[in-house]
């Protein structure tokens, strides 16, 4: 659970699955109902595989605000947020600034 505000007056709640196959529609339907158990409506389920479309379907038709997190959505979040990652190169474009070297 992460608190959104320091007097924890929402919540967003979260479970990650390490899957080889989809995650489906029960496991999400799961989810949200164990959000239920804590009055709550948000959530991010997170998952190294990916989710059916039924899955998807599900989350876009119910009240609840769930964000479905799949496993190439997850590296993408490591690798912008460098954790878990070591850079092995960085290349530097640079251009020349011609308003720079124009008098005023």
């Amino acid at each position: 659970m992460i608190k959104e505000d320091r007097l924890g007056l929402d919540a967003v709640y979260i479970q990650a699955k390490r899957w080889d196959n989809p995650v489906g529609r029960p496991a999400v339907q799961q989810f949200s109902g164990s959000l239920d158990l804590h009055k709550a409506t948000k959530g991010v389920l997170i998952t190294t595989s990916s989710f059916t479309a039924e899955a998807k379907d599900y989350v876009r038709s119910i009240g609840k605000r769930i964000i479905l997190l799949d496993g190439v959505q997850l590296a993408e979040l490591l690798i912008d947020n460098e954790v878990g990652v070591v850079t092995e190169a960085s290349y530097r474009l640079v251009r020349v600034d011609q308003g720079f070297f124009e008098p005023e």
